[in-house]
């Protein structure tokens, strides 16, 4: 090998050196990674295909004989040396064709980077436009809520307004009736009463029953003594009633049970009544 050849692969591989610097501080680091792949890749490839060219150039040379060579080996032909080749001229365009690439590259990843962010603003404005809409949505879903509550809530008012003035006009026309109506009143009840008579509907009754039993409580003024005092009257009271109420249902069960017996046995006796003729005896059909 020649100087010239030298200098030259010492120029290049300075000027690689220097761009591989400059991409490597340019390029991503996922770049460089599948850079890297993709030259393992080709390396893998190239290097197989290297072995399977070797193996099929092995088997050939073992199939055929070898030719014995007719004339000696020549040297590589020799650069002149009148006819300088520019070396610093390939060097450069070379460096210019890298230096584009590479500025290829770099728009490119920008260029994808700058879409990504766009994408993604844009997709955190459709977010908070969309929680925005949300909660607006929530806003008047809760004051349509509140307000037909509050109109439930005065519709009931107002019923309960007119059903309390219709009682208290009731009552005072029932008043007016009884005032204008005098003494006589008591008179005339009574004399009602007697023509219709001292019987009493089972309502009535069960009515009268009731008030006459039923006491006003007045625990109005007690203290808890007097309610628990009260409270276990009342007790013993209801204990004395559920104690009545078993012994009448017991006595009605036993009622019952002998009127059944002697159902049975008049219907058994008629079974074996004796059935006479028909005759007039005294006076009578029998």
């Amino acid at each position: 090998m020649s100087d010239v050849e030298e200098e030259y692969d010492l120029d290049y591989a300075s000027s690689f050196s220097s761009l591989n610097i400059i991409t490597s501080g340019f390029l991503s680091a996922a770049e460089e990674e599948q850079e890297d792949e993709e030259d393992i890749r080709h390396e893998d490839e190239a290097q197989q295909e290297y072995t399977d060219y070797q193996e099929e150039n092995q088997e050939e040379e073992e199939e055929r004989p070898r030719p014995k060579p007719l004339a000696p080996q020549l040297a590589p032909p020799k650069i002149p040396e009148g006819d300088r080749v520019d070396f610093d001229d390939i060097h450069r365009k070379r460096m210019e064709k890298d230096l584009f690439e590479l500025q290829t590259l770099i728009e490119v990843h920008f260029e994808q980077r700058k879409k990504e962010e766009e994408e993604l603003i844009g997709l955190k404005e459709r977010i908070e436009r969309r929680r925005y809409e949300r909660a607006e949505q929530q806003r008047v879903r809760a004051e349509k809520e509140r307000d037909r509550q509050t109109r439930i809530a005065e519709e009931r008012q107002r019923k309960e307004d007119e059903e309390a003035k219709k009682r208290a006009d009731d009552e005072a026309k029932k008043k007016k009736v009884l005032s204008n109506m005098g003494a006589n009143f008591g008179g005339f009840l009574a004399k009602a009463e007697q023509r219709r008579g001292k019987r009493l509907t089972g309502r009535e009754i069960k009515r009268k029953t009731l008030s006459e039993r039923r006491a006003p409580l007045s625990i109005d003024n007690l203290k808890e003594d007097g309610l628990r005092q009260r409270a276990q009257e009342m007790w013993e009271w209801i204990y004395q009633l559920e104690s009545e109420k078993f012994d009448f249902m017991d006595q009605m069960k036993r009622q019952k049970y002998e009127i059944v017996v002697l159902l049975n046995r008049i219907s058994h006796a008629q079974k074996f009544k004796k059935v006479h003729g028909k005759g007039k005896v005294g006076g009578r059909w029998k």
